[in-house]
């Protein structure tokens, strides 16, 4: 095999274990909108939210590394459910756009608070598999985005289970099928959306640890493009389909590092928005995009 097929190979591997990490994203926001039919776009700074409480609590109390994931859990889970109810229960139901523009001023609130707590400066954030690397054959398995990779296929494995085998899951595929028959059936929408807001924000945590880990700091910076490509992973995915976030993050993930290898980091963002729009044109619906009826 040629030097150039073992980089390309490479990069793939490496894109395809880094997007498990844009998979979560995508499902946060893919499964908002096929509950409730709006978009939530303040579920990137969400994640990065949590993140950065639990590498707070970490310092201040000089803790384990294990408490990483249990604090950015329940601090994302959290401000879910503030977005929730600042931004979706108590707006007015004639006009659509009003939740849309309330969580574009959220993430731009949180964003701000981040910003004035840390200075706008970015701060380490530990990777302890960051200097572990496997070999596989000819090519390197970093331990980091191994690891996210294994830590993301457990979060969705739970998902699953919690989509398909609880009562909660029933309800919120019933709300997102027929939200008027499940209202009929005695399923409170208010109690299934905010349980959904809290479940996706408590997915987010953890890939806001995940994402850290793997590029070893957080910046305020990283609000915006964690926004923009979990929309992208939906679109790709199919809006309302969480098998097709987590195909379309892993896909935005090959697509990102193989842009990355031959372009180099100038375009791969380009790259990135073209394949968008090639889907937008071509195949707006995406990959398992779901027919409402």
């Amino acid at each position: 095999m040629t030097d150039l097929a073992l980089d390309v190979v490479q990069q793939l591997l490496n894109g395809f274990l880094f997007g498990s990490s844009y998979a979560l994203i995508g499902i946060g926001f893919t499964m908002i909108f096929g509950v409730m039919d709006k978009f939530n776009l303040a579920f990137g700074v969400t994640a990065l939210a949590g993140a950065y409480t639990a590498l707070l609590v970490l310092h201040l109390t000089q803790g384990p590394l294990a408490l990483l994931f249990p604090v950015a859990v329940a601090a994302a889970g959290l401000v879910g459910l503030v977005v929730e109810l600042v931004c979706f229960r108590w707006m007015p139901r004639d006009y659509p756009l009003a939740p849309l523009m309330a969580t574009v001023g959220m993430l731009f609130f949180i964003d701000e608070v981040i910003v004035h707590g840390t200075h706008g400066r970015p701060m380490a954030f530990p990777a302890p598999m960051g200097e572990v690397m496997m070999d596989v054959g000819p090519w390197l398995l970093r331990g980091d985005l191994g690891f996210m990779f294994l830590v993301s296929l457990g979060v969705m494995g739970i998902l699953w289970t919690l989509v398909y085998k609880t009562r909660l899951g029933l309800a919120t595929r019933s709300v997102s099928q027929q939200p008027v028959a499940a209202q009929l059936c005695g399923i409170s929408l208010v109690r299934v959306n905010a349980a959904v807001f809290v479940i996706t924000g408590m997915i987010g945590g953890v890939a806001g640890v995940l994402i850290g880990s793997a590029v070893g700091a957080l910046s305020p910076l990283l609000s915006l493009p964690l926004t923009v490509k979990g929309l992208v992973t939906a679109v790709l995915g199919g809006l309302g389909s969480i098998p097709g976030a987590i195909v379309g993050g892993l896909l935005l993930g090959i697509v990102e590092y193989e842009a990355l290898y031959f372009f180099g980091i100038g375009y791969r963002d380009m790259v990135t928005y073209l394949l968008l729009f090639v889907f937008l044109v071509f195949r707006p619906g995406g990959l398992f995009g779901q027919t409402r009826h």
